[in-house]
């Protein structure tokens, strides 16, 4: 099987996507040091080769621009090669691709879906273990008080909380800058 790999900056910085004969097998978020992004997708990766994405890979990594620079696309037909996943974590990454941008959910909704209610801390670990991160929105799960919960990519939890405002996502009931209306009121004579 031909795995190749493609790195290309957005918004939040240079991300990298893989993929082989049956889609894609792996997204890459930034990383803090130059060329870490390249190491981790050989490490991950290591048969795949450099190289210009297919025109499929290539519209997925305009897609992924578009959503990091506030767009609205959720990505959900982007085609993954689900091979490299248990079907455990293929169920909780299907339910989490069903999040709208802007949207989130919770570890506990998300084990609601699957009919595992007691699953909550083996949905985080699967989400923990997603290949996919963007593509697959684990940003968008939430703990049940609201609060980020982990975030295994590079960057951590300051990447996901970058990734919701991005987005605009609610995270807690406040009403955030994003939810008010200002009003300028005329300047007054000096």
């Amino acid at each position: 099987m031909t795995q190749g790999f493609a790195l290309f900056e957005t918004p939040i910085g240079l991300c990298g996507l893989a993929w082989g004969e049956q889609g894609l097998v792996g997204a890459q978020l930034p990383e803090a040091a130059p060329g870490a992004a390249w190491a981790r997708l050989r490490r991950r990766y290591p048969d795949a080769v450099e190289g210009s994405p297919p025109p499929a890979v290539q519209r997925t990594i305009e897609r992924i621009n578009d959503l990091l620079s506030g767009g609205r696309d959720d990505l959900t037909d982007v085609e993954l090669d689900f091979a490299v996943v248990a079907p455990f974590n293929r169920r909780v990454y299907e339910i989490a691709r069903a999040i709208p941008p802007g949207e989130t959910s919770t570890y506990g909704q998300i084990a609601k879906a699957m009919n595992e209610p007691g699953a909550a801390r083996a949905i985080g670990k699967a989400l923990g273990e997603n290949p996919w991160p963007i593509i697959v929105p684990c940003h968008r799960v939430l703990g049940a008080d609201g609060k980020s919960g982990g975030f295994s990519a590079p960057g951590g939890v300051e990447t996901k909380a970058r990734m919701l405002t991005i987005e605009r996502a609610r995270t807690s009931p406040a009403p955030t800058l994003f939810d008010l209306e200002f009003s300028v009121a005329p300047q007054r004579g000096r």
